[in-house]
């Protein structure tokens, strides 16, 4: 039995592959794990704000000393930290837009982002402070980024290992499907293959 956090971002509520596919993926897994509870967050439905002065004001004010207009402020930011915290178990829905993630994903992390709260700086470097949670993120990708020439634009994959890694989330299983934009026989083909990925991260 798992507590589940369920980040969505893709920006298509029909013909989503990453949708479709973390449903698949969610299903399964709760049908393995029987009793876990899965609390999603979709933020292309329900965008989160985006920061600006005095959010990071908010942010960097001691808690006793914020006003009641930064409590307000920093008040979404405090529920998504304690949705990843509360969480044994994350999955993330990533496509890829442009060579990295959506915009609507960046701002999930930069509220969960935070120094002194979910990172913080130490005199041998920085530490995560988030700690024990298993990540799965599933990409969906118009062409092949994971090998060949066009590996060097993937700042997808590479982007959320970093961010992700700094506070704390090292155990991180990527499950991309590729080729979504080269015609039905590769989406068919990449879809089979993420199925195949499924069924085996999901028995073991």
């Amino acid at each position: 039995m798992s507590k589940i956090l369920f980040i969505n971002s893709s920006a298509r509520s029909t013909g989503s592959i990453s949708r479709q596919l973390t449903g698949e993926f969610l299903a399964q897994l709760k049908a393995a794990q029987p009793g876990s509870s899965v609390v999603e967050r979709d933020v292309a439905a329900n965008p989160i704000a985006h920061l600006d002065e005095k959010m990071l004001g908010a942010f960097f004010t001691p808690a006793e000393q914020r006003s009641a207009e930064q409590q307000a402020l920093v008040k979404v930011s405090e529920e998504l930290i304690a949705e990843v915290n509360d969480a044994d178990i994350i999955v993330i829905g990533a496509p890829m837009y442009n060579f990295s993630i959506t915009s609507t994903l960046k701002t999930w992390i930069d509220h969960v982002a935070r120094a002194g709260v979910t990172f913080k700086y130490t005199e041998t470097g920085p530490v995560g402070l988030i700690e024990g949670k298993k990540v799965y993120v599933f990409t969906s990708r118009g062409g092949v980024y994971s090998q060949g020439p066009a590996k060097v634009m993937d700042f997808h994959e590479t982007y959320l290992r970093a961010v992700l890694g700094f506070i704390g989330m090292n155990d991180i299983t990527f499950i991309h499907s590729e080729g979504l934009g080269m015609g039905a026989e590769a989406v068919e083909k990449a879809v089979t293959q993420t199925r195949q990925t499924i069924a085996t991260l999901v028995a073991a």
